[in-house]
């Protein structure tokens, strides 16, 4: 029992704990705390903006993101963020 418990309490401490959402930084924060931008209903706050994981291609969602906060310092998928050249190509995309 106790080895189930620390099983499970180690599973939730692991970064696949993020798994499933999108997360973003945006450079200025965003003008609203609940929006939609193409098939994701975001939440953004002080620490950035979360929406659940669907289907949609991850650079997909990011552009339509930028369209609708602006710049983003950072965005990921499932917890991998992207890299320097991906997040510029977002950034691009998005305007």
């Amino acid at each position: 029992m106790l080895r189930f418990a620390l099983l499970s309490l180690s599973l939730v401490a692991t970064p696949a704990f993020a798994a499933g959402q999108f997360e973003a930084q945006p450079v200025t924060r965003a003008a609203h705390e609940r929006f939609v931008a193409g098939d994701n209903a975001w939440r953004c706050g002080e620490a950035g903006c979360i929406a659940a994981r669907n289907a949609t291609r991850p650079a997909l969602v990011c552009s339509r993101l930028v369209r609708a906060v602006g710049p983003l310092r950072s965005f990921s998928a499932d917890g991998r963020p992207f890299d320097a050249a991906a997040l510029e190509a977002c950034n691009g995309r998005g305007r």
